[in-house]
Protein backbone atom coordinates (compact mmCIF):
# COMPACT_ATOMS: atom_id res chain seq x y z
CA UNK A 1 0.00 0.00 0.00
CA UNK A 2 1.40 3.60 -0.79
CA UNK A 3 -1.22 5.55 1.64
CA UNK A 4 -4.69 4.22 0.42
CA UNK A 5 -3.54 3.18 -3.03
CA UNK A 6 -2.76 -0.14 -3.65
CA UNK A 7 0.06 -0.86 -5.88
CA UNK A 8 -0.16 -4.70 -6.95
CA UNK A 9 2.37 -6.19 -8.04
CA UNK A 10 4.71 -3.42 -6.43
CA UNK A 11 6.20 -2.79 -10.18
CA UNK A 12 6.67 0.41 -11.70
CA UNK A 13 7.15 2.15 -14.56
CA UNK A 14 10.25 4.71 -14.86
CA UNK A 15 9.73 8.67 -15.74
CA UNK A 16 11.69 8.46 -19.13
CA UNK A 17 12.20 11.79 -21.00
CA UNK A 18 10.29 11.53 -24.75
CA UNK A 19 9.50 7.86 -23.43
CA UNK A 20 7.28 7.34 -20.98
CA UNK A 21 3.83 8.89 -22.46
CA UNK A 22 -0.04 7.74 -23.22
CA UNK A 23 1.33 5.34 -26.36
CA UNK A 24 4.51 3.55 -24.58
CA UNK A 25 2.22 3.54 -21.25
CA UNK A 26 -1.17 2.16 -23.15
CA UNK A 27 1.16 -0.84 -24.35
CA UNK A 28 2.29 -1.51 -21.38
CA UNK A 29 -0.99 -1.93 -20.01
CA UNK A 30 -2.33 -3.89 -22.81
CA UNK A 31 0.21 -6.58 -21.65
CA UNK A 32 -0.94 -6.40 -17.85
CA UNK A 33 1.70 -6.62 -14.87
CA UNK A 34 2.54 -2.84 -14.20
CA UNK A 35 2.02 -1.62 -10.40
CA UNK A 36 2.35 2.29 -11.10
CA UNK A 37 2.35 3.53 -14.04
CA UNK A 38 4.31 7.63 -14.31
CA UNK A 39 4.58 10.49 -16.72
CA UNK A 40 7.73 12.28 -17.69
CA UNK A 41 9.34 14.75 -16.22
CA UNK A 42 7.12 17.92 -15.74
CA UNK A 43 8.84 21.26 -15.26
CA UNK A 44 6.79 22.81 -12.29
CA UNK A 45 7.41 25.92 -13.64
CA UNK A 46 6.13 25.68 -16.95
CA UNK A 47 3.38 22.93 -15.72
CA UNK A 48 0.66 25.22 -14.74
CA UNK A 49 -0.13 27.02 -18.38
CA UNK A 50 -0.15 23.37 -19.92
CA UNK A 51 -3.43 22.29 -22.04
CA UNK A 52 -3.70 18.34 -20.41
CA UNK A 53 -5.86 17.41 -23.54
CA UNK A 54 -2.86 18.79 -26.07
CA UNK A 55 0.62 18.94 -24.25
CA UNK A 56 2.45 15.99 -25.01
CA UNK A 57 3.80 15.33 -21.62
CA UNK A 58 0.32 15.46 -20.44
CA UNK A 59 -2.02 13.17 -22.30
CA UNK A 60 -3.40 10.50 -21.54
CA UNK A 61 -6.21 8.16 -21.71
CA UNK A 62 -8.80 7.09 -19.09
CA UNK A 63 -7.09 3.37 -18.96
CA UNK A 64 -3.66 5.21 -17.91
CA UNK A 65 -3.53 4.75 -14.07
CA UNK A 66 -2.82 4.60 -11.04
CA UNK A 67 0.10 7.29 -12.54
CA UNK A 68 2.74 9.33 -11.14
CA UNK A 69 3.32 12.38 -12.13
CA UNK A 70 7.05 13.51 -11.98
CA UNK A 71 7.82 17.16 -10.50
CA UNK A 72 10.80 18.61 -11.69
CA UNK A 73 11.53 21.34 -8.98
CA UNK A 74 14.01 23.86 -8.22
CA UNK A 75 11.97 26.51 -6.03
CA UNK A 76 9.54 25.89 -3.36
CA UNK A 77 7.56 28.87 -5.23
CA UNK A 78 7.08 26.40 -7.77
CA UNK A 79 5.16 23.75 -5.81
CA UNK A 80 1.66 25.18 -5.44
CA UNK A 81 0.96 26.00 -8.82
CA UNK A 82 2.15 22.63 -9.82
CA UNK A 83 0.81 20.46 -7.33
CA UNK A 84 -2.73 22.37 -8.10
CA UNK A 85 -2.50 21.45 -11.96
CA UNK A 86 -1.52 17.50 -11.27
CA UNK A 87 -3.98 17.01 -8.48
CA UNK A 88 -6.75 18.71 -11.07
CA UNK A 89 -4.95 16.16 -13.95
CA UNK A 90 -6.00 13.04 -11.51
CA UNK A 91 -2.80 12.20 -10.38
CA UNK A 92 -2.78 9.15 -8.10
CA UNK A 93 0.80 9.85 -6.64
CA UNK A 94 3.07 12.92 -6.40
CA UNK A 95 7.22 12.20 -7.53
CA UNK A 96 10.14 14.38 -7.06
CA UNK A 97 12.98 14.28 -9.46
CA UNK A 98 15.76 14.10 -7.25
CA UNK A 99 18.27 11.97 -9.43
CA UNK A 100 18.07 12.92 -12.91
CA UNK A 101 21.92 13.59 -14.11
CA UNK A 102 21.32 15.22 -17.41
CA UNK A 103 23.16 18.66 -17.81
CA UNK A 104 20.72 20.40 -18.43
CA UNK A 105 18.51 19.46 -15.88
CA UNK A 106 21.53 19.98 -13.44
CA UNK A 107 22.42 23.43 -14.99
CA UNK A 108 18.89 24.48 -13.83
CA UNK A 109 18.83 23.47 -10.23
CA UNK A 110 17.23 20.76 -10.17
CA UNK A 111 17.52 16.35 -10.59
CA UNK A 112 20.94 15.24 -9.17
CA UNK A 113 22.23 18.65 -8.24
CA UNK A 114 19.65 18.61 -5.78
CA UNK A 115 21.65 16.03 -3.34
CA UNK A 116 23.99 18.36 -3.22
CA UNK A 117 21.92 20.46 -1.27
CA UNK A 118 19.93 18.82 1.16
CA UNK A 119 18.84 22.15 2.93
CA UNK A 120 16.84 23.22 -0.24
CA UNK A 121 15.75 19.39 -0.98
CA UNK A 122 13.93 19.65 2.74
CA UNK A 123 12.32 22.98 2.32
CA UNK A 124 11.08 21.53 -0.90
CA UNK A 125 9.85 18.13 0.83
CA UNK A 126 8.25 20.01 3.66
CA UNK A 127 6.03 22.24 1.38
CA UNK A 128 5.07 19.37 -0.86
CA UNK A 129 3.98 17.52 2.29
CA UNK A 130 2.17 20.78 3.54
CA UNK A 131 0.35 21.34 -0.05
CA UNK A 132 -1.45 17.51 -0.92
CA UNK A 133 -2.31 14.45 0.63
CA UNK A 134 -1.53 12.41 -2.07
CA UNK A 135 1.13 10.20 -1.42
CA UNK A 136 4.32 11.91 -2.19
CA UNK A 137 7.47 10.03 -3.15
CA UNK A 138 10.99 10.94 -4.44
CA UNK A 139 14.06 9.30 -6.91
CA UNK A 140 17.33 9.75 -6.55
CA UNK A 141 20.88 7.96 -7.62
CA UNK A 142 23.69 7.27 -5.00
CA UNK A 143 24.89 10.43 -5.20
CA UNK A 144 28.02 11.89 -6.43
CA UNK A 145 30.50 9.40 -4.72
CA UNK A 146 30.29 6.53 -2.91
CA UNK A 147 29.27 7.86 0.69
CA UNK A 148 26.82 5.74 3.06
CA UNK A 149 26.64 8.20 5.82
CA UNK A 150 25.83 10.96 3.32
CA UNK A 151 23.30 8.97 1.42
CA UNK A 152 21.78 7.61 4.40
CA UNK A 153 21.10 11.20 6.22
CA UNK A 154 20.04 12.35 2.80
CA UNK A 155 17.37 9.62 2.67
CA UNK A 156 16.68 9.90 6.62
CA UNK A 157 15.85 13.32 5.59
CA UNK A 158 13.80 12.79 2.85
CA UNK A 159 11.85 10.19 5.10
CA UNK A 160 11.13 12.44 7.96
CA UNK A 161 10.03 15.27 5.74
CA UNK A 162 7.07 13.10 4.69
CA UNK A 163 8.23 11.62 1.59
CA UNK A 164 6.20 8.33 1.50
CA UNK A 165 8.22 5.60 -0.73
CA UNK A 166 11.96 5.82 -2.20
CA UNK A 167 13.11 4.66 -5.56
CA UNK A 168 16.94 4.58 -5.55
CA UNK A 169 18.59 4.42 -9.02
CA UNK A 170 21.92 2.08 -8.06
CA UNK A 171 24.55 4.29 -9.65
CA UNK A 172 26.57 7.19 -9.07
CA UNK A 173 25.33 10.45 -10.83
CA UNK A 174 28.12 10.51 -13.19
CA UNK A 175 28.17 6.46 -14.00
CA UNK A 176 26.40 5.62 -17.58
CA UNK A 177 24.20 3.04 -17.84
CA UNK A 178 26.44 0.53 -18.89
CA UNK A 179 28.07 0.43 -15.60
CA UNK A 180 27.04 -2.80 -13.18
CA UNK A 181 24.40 -1.39 -10.76
CA UNK A 182 25.34 -1.47 -7.14
CA UNK A 183 22.05 -2.94 -5.96
CA UNK A 184 23.58 -3.76 -2.34
CA UNK A 185 23.60 -0.16 -1.92
CA UNK A 186 19.59 0.14 -1.89
CA UNK A 187 19.59 -3.01 0.44
CA UNK A 188 22.13 -0.35 2.63
CA UNK A 189 19.33 2.12 2.38
CA UNK A 190 16.24 0.03 3.26
CA UNK A 191 17.94 -1.35 6.11
CA UNK A 192 17.70 1.66 7.57
CA UNK A 193 14.49 3.01 6.53
CA UNK A 194 11.12 2.30 7.36
CA UNK A 195 9.58 3.85 4.38
CA UNK A 196 8.87 1.39 1.15
CA UNK A 197 12.52 0.75 -1.23
CA UNK A 198 12.38 0.88 -4.45
CA UNK A 199 15.00 -0.67 -7.03
CA UNK A 200 16.09 0.71 -10.06
CA UNK A 201 18.50 0.85 -12.23
CA UNK A 202 19.26 -2.42 -15.15
CA UNK A 203 16.08 -4.79 -14.74
CA UNK A 204 15.59 -5.82 -18.05
CA UNK A 205 14.57 -9.70 -17.63
CA UNK A 206 13.01 -11.64 -15.02
CA UNK A 207 16.96 -13.16 -14.04
CA UNK A 208 17.44 -9.37 -13.72
CA UNK A 209 14.18 -8.65 -10.81
CA UNK A 210 15.21 -11.68 -8.79
CA UNK A 211 19.07 -10.65 -8.82
CA UNK A 212 18.18 -7.47 -7.62
CA UNK A 213 15.62 -8.39 -4.86
CA UNK A 214 17.76 -10.49 -3.79
CA UNK A 215 20.82 -8.61 -3.25
CA UNK A 216 18.57 -5.57 -2.50
CA UNK A 217 15.52 -6.53 -0.40
CA UNK A 218 13.70 -3.64 -1.98
CA UNK A 219 9.72 -3.96 -1.69
CA UNK A 220 9.18 -3.18 -5.29
CA UNK A 221 11.38 -2.78 -9.20
CA UNK A 222 10.97 -0.15 -11.14
CA UNK A 223 12.16 -0.34 -14.96
CA UNK A 224 12.88 2.13 -17.44
CA UNK A 225 14.65 1.83 -20.93
CA UNK A 226 13.82 -1.68 -20.78
CA UNK A 227 10.41 -0.82 -21.09
CA UNK A 228 10.88 0.59 -24.14
CA UNK A 229 12.75 -2.33 -25.60
CA UNK A 230 10.20 -5.35 -24.50
CA UNK A 231 6.48 -3.42 -23.16
CA UNK A 232 5.97 -7.08 -21.93
CA UNK A 233 8.89 -7.08 -19.31
CA UNK A 234 6.52 -6.34 -16.43
CA UNK A 235 3.55 -9.31 -17.33
CA UNK A 236 6.86 -11.58 -17.26
CA UNK A 237 7.90 -10.00 -14.19
CA UNK A 238 4.38 -10.17 -12.19
CA UNK A 239 3.91 -13.63 -13.52
CA UNK A 240 7.52 -15.20 -12.71
CA UNK A 241 8.39 -13.14 -9.12
CA UNK A 242 5.16 -12.38 -8.28
CA UNK A 243 2.85 -15.41 -8.89
CA UNK A 244 0.15 -13.06 -10.18
CA UNK A 245 -2.37 -13.93 -12.46
CA UNK A 246 -1.41 -11.90 -15.50
CA UNK A 247 -1.55 -13.93 -19.56
CA UNK A 248 1.86 -14.97 -20.86
CA UNK A 249 2.61 -12.37 -23.41
CA UNK A 250 1.97 -13.33 -26.79
CA UNK A 251 4.32 -10.65 -28.78
CA UNK A 252 4.34 -10.33 -32.34
CA UNK A 253 7.45 -7.70 -32.90
CA UNK A 254 5.92 -6.24 -35.92
CA UNK A 255 2.32 -5.85 -34.86
CA UNK A 256 3.83 -4.49 -31.95
CA UNK A 257 5.14 -1.69 -33.72
CA UNK A 258 2.33 -1.04 -35.70
CA UNK A 259 0.27 -0.62 -32.42
CA UNK A 260 2.90 2.28 -31.44
CA UNK A 261 2.74 4.00 -35.03
CA UNK A 262 -1.23 4.14 -34.39
CA UNK A 263 -1.09 5.18 -30.56
CA UNK A 264 0.70 8.31 -32.08
CA UNK A 265 -1.21 8.78 -34.30
CA UNK A 266 -3.92 8.89 -32.43
CA UNK A 267 -2.82 10.54 -28.99
CA UNK A 268 -0.29 13.58 -30.60
CA UNK A 269 -0.41 16.21 -32.96
CA UNK A 270 1.60 15.18 -36.08
CA UNK A 271 4.44 17.60 -35.13
CA UNK A 272 5.03 15.52 -31.76
CA UNK A 273 4.80 12.14 -33.63
CA UNK A 274 7.86 11.40 -35.62
CA UNK A 275 10.35 12.26 -32.61
CA UNK A 276 8.87 9.96 -30.30
CA UNK A 277 8.85 7.16 -32.53
CA UNK A 278 12.42 7.55 -33.23
CA UNK A 279 12.60 7.56 -29.07
CA UNK A 280 10.81 4.15 -29.24
CA UNK A 281 12.39 2.75 -32.62
CA UNK A 282 16.09 3.21 -30.54
CA UNK A 283 15.30 0.41 -27.86
CA UNK A 284 12.28 -1.48 -29.68
CA UNK A 285 15.08 -1.94 -32.39
CA UNK A 286 17.32 -3.93 -29.87
CA UNK A 287 14.83 -6.77 -29.93
CA UNK A 288 16.10 -7.90 -33.99
CA UNK A 289 20.54 -9.01 -34.46
CA UNK A 290 20.25 -6.30 -37.19
CA UNK A 291 18.23 -4.03 -35.05
CA UNK A 292 20.76 -1.03 -35.99
CA UNK A 293 19.01 -1.36 -39.49
CA UNK A 294 15.19 -0.70 -38.53
CA UNK A 295 17.05 2.47 -35.71
CA UNK A 296 18.95 4.02 -39.33
CA UNK A 297 15.91 3.79 -41.23
CA UNK A 298 13.58 5.26 -39.03
CA UNK A 299 15.88 7.82 -38.12
CA UNK A 300 16.81 9.26 -41.19
CA UNK A 301 12.84 9.54 -41.48
CA UNK A 302 11.67 12.82 -42.50
CA UNK A 303 8.00 11.45 -41.88
CA UNK A 304 5.71 9.17 -39.91
CA UNK A 305 4.92 7.92 -43.92
CA UNK A 306 8.23 7.49 -44.41
CA UNK A 307 8.96 6.31 -41.54
CA UNK A 308 6.37 3.32 -41.56
CA UNK A 309 7.12 2.22 -45.11
CA UNK A 310 10.93 1.88 -43.89
CA UNK A 311 9.50 -0.45 -41.10
CA UNK A 312 7.98 -2.54 -42.93
CA UNK A 313 10.92 -3.39 -45.21
CA UNK A 314 12.45 -4.10 -42.26
CA UNK A 315 10.03 -6.46 -41.44
CA UNK A 316 9.82 -8.09 -44.75
CA UNK A 317 13.12 -8.84 -44.56
CA UNK A 318 14.18 -10.00 -40.71
CA UNK A 319 10.82 -11.84 -39.99
CA UNK A 320 10.22 -15.33 -40.67
CA UNK A 321 7.17 -15.60 -42.71
CA UNK A 322 4.63 -12.82 -44.14
CA UNK A 323 2.67 -10.43 -42.05
CA UNK A 324 -0.87 -9.61 -43.41
CA UNK A 325 -2.95 -6.74 -41.49
CA UNK A 326 0.08 -4.50 -40.73
CA UNK A 327 -1.83 -1.64 -42.97
CA UNK A 328 -2.39 1.57 -40.72
CA UNK A 329 -6.11 1.86 -40.02
CA UNK A 330 -5.32 6.22 -39.77
CA UNK A 331 -3.63 8.15 -42.35
CA UNK A 332 0.42 9.09 -40.70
Amino acid sequence: MLGDLEIDPPLFLAPMAGLTHSALRTLIIRFGGVGLLATEMLSARRLPSENEKVSPFLIRSFEEQPIAYQLFVTECKQLAPAIDAVQRFGADVIDLNLGCPAPNVRQAGGGSSLMNRPDKVKEIVAAARRLTNLPLTAKIRLGERLDKVNLLNFCRMLEGEGIDLLTVHARLRKESFCRTPRWEYIGFVKEHLSIPVVANGSISSVADAFACLEQSGADGLMIGRAAAKRPWIFAEIARAVYACQVDEPEVILPYLYKDMVELLIDRFRPERRLGRLKEFTSYFSENYSFGHRLWATVQSSKSMDEAWEGALRFFEKNEYGKFGGLELEQKT
